[in-house]
């Protein structure tokens, strides 16, 4: 048997536009994506007979096929023809489901990036994108990390400069909203307000925090916040707290600010986890972190 353990490491968006509707049902969208220090932790072991199995510290994500690792796992087999001779998983949680930070897809990738590892790297980054997007459509950014420009459903990554040192305060909401219905409301509406993505970058690439926090915007959040109005009461309660920005991230119902410093991040964490349990403090993550697979077995 061999094991392997890696970080799956949560991402917001920064920016996230809807270009329109494509042709195969789904969104063009255009997005800067940046991966942050939270993370859960995904271990791996093959050659332990069987199929593919899963287990996870959270009793209400289902462990079977329905599972994105579970699936992540059976789509390598299928594209590579390895015989892994069983694959196990263990899934540490910490990203919080439902939440617009990619944990199921950052769990995927870590298992693809883990079962290519441990079986010597048959395949490069490329093909590990090929066969991740057709699980998710952001595991080829969780594959990759850190600071993104992502294209078409999310999976034309463009890497960009790393974001400038901040600290980012994050909290999701007790109501949630599926993906298919903020899609379908956002399409019976019109796009009032798009966010500058070159802006964005101009911004990032520049080291300027606060034209950075300027840009931050989220299409869907209009459409989100209307049935959520938890929304835009963690946004005031960040703006309270010194925050730079405050905005949703994915298509929700997680809502993120920017903090220029540590210490007013951990106050702001205080005060917003009193009413919202799932709230963290967390810091941009590079893709070198991202990639790096922490242990693996030589056995």
């Amino acid at each position: 048997m061999r094991y392997g353990f890696a970080r799956a490491y949560a991402k917001l968006n920064l920016t996230l536009d809807v270009l329109g509707c494509r042709a195969d049902g789904y969104h063009d969208l255009e997005m800067i994506m940046q991966s942050i220090s939270l993370c859960d932790s995904v271990a791996v072991r093959i050659g332990c007979g069987g199929d593919v199995t899963a287990v996870s510290n959270v009793a209400h994500i289902p462990n079977d096929e329905r599972n994105i690792a579970v699936k992540a796992a059976r789509a390598f087999i299928a594209a590579t023809g390895i015989d892994c001779g069983g694959v196990h998983i263990a899934m540490e949680k910490r990203i919080p489901s439902s939440a617009g930070m990619a944990g199921g897809s950052a769990d995927g990738a870590a298992v693809l990036r883990l079962l290519n590892e441990l079986n010597d790297n048959p395949l490069d980054d490329v093909a590990l994108c090929e066969i991740g997007v057709g699980v998710g459509a952001d595991i080829p950014f969780c594959l990759m990390g850190g600071t993104s420009v992502a294209r078409a459903k999310g999976e034309d990554l463009t890497e960009i400069f790393p974001l400038c040192d901040c600290f980012f305060v994050v909290s999701k909401p007790w109501k949630g909203m599926s993906t298919k219905a903020v899609f379908t409301e956002i399409d019976s509406h019109p796009i009032l307000r798009h966010p500058d993505t070159q802006a964005m970058i101009s911004a990032i690439e520049d080291g300027d925090i606060r034209s950075v926090a300027e840009n931050v915007y989220n299409v869907f959040e209009p459409v989100v916040s209307a049935e959520i109005a938890d929304i835009s009461t963690i946004k005031r309660l960040l703006r309270e707290c010194g925050a730079m920005c405050a905005a949703m991230t994915g298509s929700g119902s997680s809502v993120f600010g920017m903090f220029a410093t540590r210490k007013q991040a951990e106050h702001a964490g205080r005060v917003l986890k009193r009413r919202y349990t799932d709230t963290f403090v967390a810091k941009p993550v590079k893709s070198s972190e991202v990639r790096k697979c922490i242990w693996i077995s030589q056995g």
